[in-house]
């Protein structure tokens, strides 16, 4: 076997396979002799197509909608593996770890309803990744494979034999990985943090504000005091700036947070709490441990409360991340851990390809979407448009206005808010004709008004309703400017000579950290454009340039720039 070589170093050591996937098993069972622990080894496999990823189907039909998905279509499979080598010397545990990830292409034929419901009753779809299984019946889906075939199985064999030959260099060889000595055996629930801090030897350097409550490290490390503690050798790299390693660890915190609340814990513990893990865990279905560690980490991150009696949410949590509170971004979450996430795992792709990865909102841009997505991405909108309507509705005295026109306003929280303020006022939402017909099934804070109406259309190419009042709501901000300046100027046409613009954005994180709030990393919204937030003073020239007077801005609340100009008199 010709990766005997490689695999023959693991033959006397003590290998735990921290998985239990009997796919993983088999392939190492057959590559190795499995004694018992010098190195443990962890895997995990994920299928994505179209920026969404597929788990393990929970029943027949969710099976049906993933294969469905897959039919005719590339897909990747993912697979993440982390190798753990620990060895004893003068009664510390030296450990090196060696983390990497394998993608490989599959290819699905048309799939018949019958054949699909053939192989979703066989049985086999239940506990895989994406619903198929490449090793057994499911080969019959498949019309090609670009890359490992055992990746699709479980476990990217000829990349672990590749990694394996360089964790075995010698030390100080170029490509070995680091060694870090610790005083005793880690805990089970550390091994996550070997692969971040110490395998990338960040030895002197500072730890990241966070580094105690990532996924895994709910109990913070004890600083290191001694410059020379990588088994005797200095690190001279230059300590890491500490907003850096935020932004290299902040995705974990957020996953934690969408996991969370997709697993509807926060719901949970709203006016129940304190529970216990179990308690939670039977309500959520879900293991205990995992349940444990999870509350864990949101009780690490300040979004749950723990104690004596068990768990309980933050203020923050049930007044935000609760899907029945009346200022929940549930709905914002669940978007970004759907087709957010799923858009951002395919960026090194879509960079090599050169493929469109940021998801435009859906108002703006017309594309094919089921209805679900297009629900999905509503539910996200009208969660943040009602925690920000009646700041935005009286930030100035709009009651001059008789009519006004909300572009891209989406289920109409703002628009029936503005209603609610001032009652002379008829108000237009104007969106596309799919968004239109959904928006009856949002409720709003305010009470339904027939002053309130629903025109369907698209932004780049209809004409606008006439109105007195044009509204802007967080619609621009991932706008190329040639597009801003062309749906401005738009509007602009259609103000007659005393007609209003209100314009109304999420502040740029620089003057938020000014005011005393926590700060965003740069660019929060703008992630994939290439462009800085624009400030209120930037829209109030560019609103100056197309013939706008009296232009004034003020702040919406905590998290708004609100800007509103009056049409000169030709």
């Amino acid at each position: 076997m010709l990766l005997c070589p490689v695999i023959g170093k693991l033959q006397h050591k003590r290998v735990v396979l921290a998985s239990s996937s009997p796919r993983r098993q088999e392939i190492l069972s057959n590559a190795k002799d499995l004694r018992a622990p010098d190195v443990v080894i962890g895997a995990d496999t994920i299928v994505a197509v179209g920026g969404l990823i597929l788990e393990k189907p929970v029943d027949k039909q969710d099976a049906y909608r993933m294969l469905l998905r897959l039919s005719g279509k590339e897909h990747s499979v993912f697979t993440g593996v982390t190798i753990v080598h620990c060895r004893s010397k003068d009664g510390q545990l030296d450990t090196e770890v060696s983390e990497f990830y394998e993608e490989t292409t599959v290819k699905f034929s048309e799939l018949s309803e019958e054949l699909l419901w053939e192989y979703i009753d066989s049985g086999e779809p239940m506990d895989k990744a994406g619903g198929y299984g490449i090793q057994a019946l499911g080969g019959m889906l498949v019309e090609y494979v670009r890359g490992d075939f055992l990746n699709v199985v479980g476990f990217p064999l000829n990349r672990f034999c590749k990694e394996l030959a360089r964790l075995y260099r010698a030390p100080g060889a170029p490509g070995a990985p680091r060694r870090v000595q610790r005083d005793s055996i880690p805990a089970v629930h550390t091994f996550e943090e070997l692969g971040d801090a110490d395998a990338e030897g960040s030895g002197s350097g500072p730890a990241p504000a966070n580094a105690g409550r990532e996924a895994g490290g709910v109990r913070p490390r004890a600083p290191r005091t001694r410059e020379a503690d990588l088994n005797g050798v200095t690190d001279s790299q230059p300590p890491l700036l500490a907003g850096l390693l935020e932004l290299m660890y902040g995705f974990k915190a957020s996953k934690v947070l969408l996991t969370a609340c997709k697993l509807n814990v926060f719901d949970v513990l709203k006016d129940r709490g304190p529970l216990t893990a179990a308690d939670v865990a039977r309500k959520i279905d879900a293991s205990v441990g995992g349940t444990e560690h999870l509350l864990d980490i949101c009780a690490a991150l300040g979004l749950l409360d723990k104690s004596d009696r068990g768990y309980s949410n933050t203020e923050t949590a049930s007044l935000h991340l609760a899907s029945d509170s009346e200022q929940s971004l549930h709905g914002l979450a669940a978007y970004h851990d759907g087709p957010v996430w799923g858009a951002f795992t395919q960026l090194g792709r879509a960079v090599r390809e050169g493929a469109a990865w940021t998801p435009e909102p859906l108002p703006q841009a017309p594309h094919e979407r089921s209805t679900e997505e297009t629900l999905q991405f509503m539910r996200a909108s009208h969660g943040l448009s009602k925690l920000t309507a009646q700041h935005v509705a009286t930030a100035f005295d709009l009651s001059p206005f008789t009519s006004a026109c909300h572009l891209g306003g989406c289920t109409g929280a703002l628009a029936h808010k503005l209603v609610q303020e001032y009652p002379r006022l008829q108000v237009t939402v104007f969106d596309l004709p799919e968004v239109v017909k959904l928006a009856g099934d949002f409720q709003t804070d305010a009470q339904p008004s027939e002053r309130v109406h629903f025109v369907p259309g698209d932004l780049s190419s209809d004409s606008l309703p006439p109105a007195d009042l044009y509204v802007l709501c967080s619609l621009l901000h991932d706008w190329p400017e040639d597009r801003l300046h062309g749906l401005l100027s738009r509007v602009s046409g259609s103000c007659k000579p005393g007609a209003g613009l209100l314009l109304a954005e999420l502040a740029p994180a620089e003057e938020e950290a000014a005011g005393g709030a926590a700060r965003r990393p740069p660019g929060l919204r703008t992630l994939g454009t290439g462009r800085r937030p624009r400030g209120p003073g930037r829209y109030q020239r560019l609103l100056q340039r197309l013939g706008f007077q009296d232009v004034q801005a003020a702040r919406a609340g905590g998290l708004l720039h609100v800007v509103l100009g009056t049409r000169a008199a030709p």
